[in-house]
């Protein structure tokens, strides 16, 4: 294979060697910050150079500045890019098989980053050349590729050769693909050609590399080289697992094929703080991700490095078991026509797989909760709630309580309601203005409630949601509403605006609150007195302690209050008029008299309240400017009476 730019002229060493220095000197400059810009304008003049090609090659393979080769690399690409035109089939390949020997003669190299530079150097010169290279060209180089990855040259070369395919499929990778100057349509069309002939065979060459160290890092006590390569292989699985499988999705049925009657969630429909990524591959993935076994073995391996490593404080958050859990968790979000119609019995089967490893990181989740706050690590929490999540978006609600019972006496939804009780539990003891573990876990177990109970807030198939499910929406409303008012009372005498609750507009605190809406809409029954019992005990105080007691910490609870009841009670809206739930519309259809009616009861109690403003001394002794702000939202609310 060529392995240099065909350049018919003798190399001149001398200028080789003369712009070798030239362009170290240039690098020990910036670094020295000894007029950079005059440094930069060399190093760039090299990039913008016709036909550099030799003189990069000759820094490459003989400085001994690890700045100097990146800066080389970078300038083999801006050429090649720019010149792309004029070159010959032969050294364009040329090129390409260049910077793929570097890499793996150089495997060894401790200058990681002039590695990573090279490997990507080749991807994007090899995409470049994608639709006009010959299908026997390309499997030239990926078989170059594929004897590395395989192990066949060293552990140093197996994971130069993963760095590489790591590389590759981010150029292909609209989202993350470099800028080439060309159209649309040549990026497309690569992605599509690599999706359809080279992906899933990348993807059984990562999961055969890491299959093949596994047995040598499960036998191992310490830290060994094999983890680094199995590490990166299952990086490299994830990426695969990420990309936007299109060709595959004019088969795929939109909405979740035999888990349940309700579709798959858009992201417009519910607009989440955490990612989370439906994978749908297709039908021809089934054998490698589903029927192989591929699953139990991640599982297996993660739950047998788990158990000899437990004791060590550090192995949660080392870069094998990062990317071993996230990788879990992605398996967690496939979906689609990848399982067959079979009234989601093979999916439902592989999620359990699935749920029965991932309940060993979050439950019990009093005891999770309680080795968080002795120092354990975080990590594995908030990976088992991500992967809830996953499951929650590609399920029906019913089948997502479902999923547990087969392992547990109880189902998910109780679980979701224990991790989310110990989470809120922890928000309220420690509260702080720094982000904490359990600030995260609540906007992650947020997100997974919102996934639920969305789409049966919209359709009120309330039904859908079984009994327990109901129960611990309540319980679950009930002490986030706790929460707030704690949060409320402690935030009214503090002096540090910046610190203060609920000194954020209410927009920044919108996504939350209508999270909030979707639990108290889906117990409705319980949540809705219960606010009534909340409102009704803090104006009975506010009377009690006039001119007694500073009314401040009261005021800020109420103010809370309303915040939560609006959100409740209203839908967003558009035009002038907030939309009363579909959910608040169709509960309590057996109350005949309109007065009698909890909602009623709830809107009547702050109107009348807020009708106490109009007396003087009222509004001068209990009605702040923020508070009369949210009664004047209560008035051009919903029709509720």
């Amino acid at each position: 294979m060529n392995q240099s730019y065909q350049n018919t002229a003798p190399p001149d060493l001398a200028h080789l060697q003369a712009t070798m220095r030239t362009i170290e000197l240039a690098c020990s400059s910036i670094q020295m910050h000894v007029n950079p810009s005059a440094a930069e304008a060399t190093i760039l003049s090299l990039s913008q150079s016709p036909q550099p090609y030799q003189a990069c090659q000759f820094i490459l393979e003989n400085s001994q500045m690890p700045n100097a080769r990146f800066q080389a690399a970078g300038a083999i690409r801006d050429a090649a890019i720019r010149e792309w035109g004029f070159l010959s089939t032969d050294d364009k390949k040329g090129l390409i098989s260049f910077c793929l020997c570097f890499v793996m003669q150089h495997a060894s190299s401790a200058e990681g980053y002039v590695q990573a530079k090279v490997a990507s150097v080749a991807a994007q010169l090899l995409k470049r050349g994608w639709l006009e290279f010959t299908a026997a060209d390309k499997g030239t180089f990926f078989s170059q590729v594929n004897q590395a990855v395989a192990g066949s040259h060293g552990l140093d070369m197996q994971f130069a050769g993963i760095i590489f395919l790591e590389s590759l499929v981010s150029e292909f990778s609209p989202s993350t693909s470099t800028a080439m100057g060309l159209p649309k349509e040549f990026h497309d069309q690569c992605q599509t050609s690599l999706e359809l002939d080279y992906l899933k065979s990348l993807y059984g060459w990562a999961q055969d590399a890491a299959s093949s160290v596994t047995n040598r890092i499960i036998a191992s006590d310490s830290a060994i080289p094999e983890a680094k390569v199995c590490s990166a292989a299952l990086r490299l699985m994830l990426q695969i697992l990420n990309w936007d499988f299109r060709c595959s999705k004019s088969t795929v049925e939109i909405g979740r094929r035999g888990m349940g009657v309700l579709g798959v969630k858009n992201d417009s429909y519910s607009a989440r703080k955490t990612e989370c990524n439906l994978v749908q591959p297709g039908p021809s993935w089934c054998d490698v991700l589903i029927t192989s076994g591929h699953v139990g073995w991640l599982l297996r391996l993660y739950g047998a490095l788990r158990q000899k490593f437990s004791c060590k404080g550090y192995w949660l958050d080392c870069p094998l078991a990062v990317s071993a859990r996230k990788l879990i968790v992605q398996f967690c979000s496939l979906t689609g026509n990848i399982f067959p119609a079979d009234n989601g019995h093979m999916q439902g089967q592989h999620l359990l797989q699935l749920l029965s490893g991932v309940v060993e990181w979050i439950d019990p989740p009093d005891a999770v909760a309680k080795s968080i706050q002795n120092g354990k690590s975080d990590s594995e929490l908030l990976d088992g709630c991500r992967a809830l999540l996953s499951m929650a978006a590609v399920t029906s609600p019913l089948m997502f309580d479902q999923l547990l019972k087969p392992i547990r006496p109880y189902g998910t939804l109780h679980l979701l309601y224990a991790l989310m009780s110990e989470v809120v539990k922890d928000i309220m003891e420690n509260h702080t203005e720094e982000e904490t573990w359990s600030w995260v876990a609540r906007d992650v177990l947020l997100d997974t409630w919102t996934t639920i109970l969305m789409l049966l807030d919209s359709t009120s198939r309330d039904a859908l949601l079984p009994s327990e499910g109901i129960s611990a929406a309540a319980n679950l409303f009930a002490l986030i509403v706790e929460s707030e008012l704690k949060a409320a009372s402690a935030s009214a005498f503090s002096d540090d605006n910046d610190a203060d609750y609920f000194q954020a507009s209410i927009t920044a605190m919108d996504e939350r609150l209508s999270s909030y809406a979707l639990v108290a809409r889906a117990a409705l029954d319980a949540t809705v007195p219960l606010l009534v019992r909340l409102f009704s005990e803090r104006f009975a105080r506010l009377h009690q302690g006039r001119g007694i007691c500073d009314p401040t910490q009261i005021l800020e609870e109420l103010y809370s209050l309303l915040l939560i009841t609006g959100h409740v009670l209203a839908d967003e809206w558009q035009g002038e008029t907030p939309l009363v739930p579909m959910a608040i519309q169709t509960q309590f259809m057996d109350v005949v008299e309109s007065e009698n009616h909890p909602v009623v009861v709830l809107s009547g109690s702050i109107i009348r309240f807020s009708e106490q403003s109009l007396d003087t001394e009222m509004r001068t002794s209990f009605f702040s400017p923020r508070l009369m702000e949210s009664f004047g939202s209560w008035q051009d609310g919903p029709v509720l009476i």
